[in-house]
């Protein structure tokens, strides 16, 4: 079903997924993830004032933050109800510099136009993410960005995702890091950077700290030391690099410069 499913995906929603879905990224089941995840995004991207180009905006309100950010945003979706939605939250925001369109992100016809483009947490809804890919290719600059935030490995056999198929009839899968460097090296992209998701980052190392820090006096003397400082820096250092290597194919965040 595919394309279908996300034309009818906001309209088959119960009433509280259409309030939560009309919150986001307020809604206190997201504990602020998604804001974490936009603030790390922006840091990847060229500073305003550039053009940029969102796809599969949803409800827009990436494009609104990016929007009152400094850039002038297009923001597009494949469903006409969801940019409806969009257009609402342009004037709850009072995001001046952005405009909508009704379009699929596969086929676009953007040629070198824009400076910087995203995908967030809609590239795993494709039904074929290399001709997406190859579209924002063509819309950007040359030496535009592409940043991505997507799902990895396990992501389409999850229950929600499973459930959110059978009800709702839209795709739901695997989008790996290592999958979209993959595919960007092989349309021209001329560099692919990876980046774990914001939230990980920061669970990961407080996890860490935890674990390794039995006591702040001990701590101490082991800054105090020198040696004990350096031994702790050499085993962050390696914490942050499996964290980098395990995530690589559960997902995370891209930078991709055409």
């Amino acid at each position: 079903m595919g394309k279908s499913g996300e034309l009818t995906y906001l309209r088959d929603l119960d009433e509280k997924g259409k309030t939560r879905l009309a919150n986001k990224p307020f809604s206190v089941d997201y504990k602020g993830r998604h804001l974490c995840d936009i603030g790390m995004m922006r840091n990847l991207l060229p500073d305003p004032p550039a053009r940029l180009l969102d796809l599969g905006c949803g409800t827009g309100w990436t494009s609104c933050f990016f929007a009152m950010m400094g850039y002038d945003v297009v923001g597009q979706d494949i469903a006409p109800n969801m940019i409806q939605a969009a257009i609402a939250n342009k004037e709850r925001f009072r995001a001046d510099s952005v405009s909508f369109f009704v379009s699929d992100y596969e086929s676009l016809d953007f040629d070198e136009e824009f400076d910087a483009a995203c995908f967030y947490d809609s590239l795993h809804h494709a039904e074929h993410e290399r001709l997406a890919l190859k579209a924002v290719f063509r819309a950007l600059k040359p030496g535009g960005v592409l940043v991505t935030h997507e799902p990895g490995k396990g992501h389409a056999a999850a229950e929600l995702s499973m459930q959110a198929v059978e009800r709702y009839g839209v795709t739901e899968k695997d989008m790996p890091a290592y999958h979209l460097m993959e595919l960007a090296t092989e349309i021209g992209f001329s560099s692919a950077q990876y980046f774990p998701f914001a939230n990980e980052v920061v669970e990961s190392l407080r996890l860490h700290r935890a674990r390794r820090l039995t006591g702040m006096r001990g701590w101490l003397e082991r800054i105090q030391s020198g040696l004990g400082d350096t031994l702790h820096r050499m085993r962050a250092k390696r914490h942050i690099r499996r964290l980098i290597d395990n995530s690589i194919e559960a997902g995370g965040i891209t930078l991709l410069t055409k």
